[in-house]
């Protein structure tokens, strides 16, 4: 197995590998949708993790763009957003499957070797979506409590008090 890592977040992508070599997997990380297809073309990957959200780039669209390079490569699209639209659009867009963070390496590696497929069986519960939501919507703000409570149709100091709670198990 030949993995190509593209995520955003620098820490979690550099943990994720570390986590993937000592289980003797070949990893090579990317942080960008560019790099990774520079990668993607020099080193001929047979497995592919996407973060679903790059920065500035779509993980979407370097889905699509993996898939037309290397039709028979296995791609995971993994994403602290997770839903149902996003799951369907990675899935039509070619990816093989798609996780939700918070998972560990035993997961992915699973996942990538296509034993995964009870590994995201669980639904998460109502709250924690909303909770999901809440996070996507503060991180499309960048912070701004207020700018994201004004989109939720929240008062700011509701939106406060259901932020300062632990997300709710799934």
């Amino acid at each position: 197995m030949r993995l190509l890592v593209i995520d955003d977040d620098a820490v979690f992508r550099t943990r994720l590998v570390r986590a993937l070599k000592e289980r003797d997997v070949e990893v090579s990380p990317a942080a960008d949708a560019t790099e990774a297809m520079t990668m993607a073309r020099q080193q001929a990957p047979t497995h592919a993790l996407v973060d679903l959200r790059l920065g500035n780039s779509d993980g979407i669209e370097l889905v699509r763009d993996l898939r037309a390079l290397a039709p028979a490569m296995t791609i995971v699209v993994l994403t602290g957003y997770g839903s149902i639209v996003t799951a369907v659009e990675a899935m039509h867009a070619g990816a093989t499957n798609y996780l939700t963070k918070p998972v560990d390496a035993e997961q992915i590696l699973a996942t990538l070797r296509g034993e995964g497929a009870d590994t995201q069986a669980d639904v998460p519960s109502l709250a924690r979506v909303e909770w999901e939501h809440m996070q996507r919507v503060l991180a499309d703000c960048d912070g701004n409590i207020s700018e994201a409570a004004r989109r939720l149709g929240l008062h700011r100091r509701s939106l406060q008090r259901k932020l300062a709670k632990y997300p709710p198990t799934r």
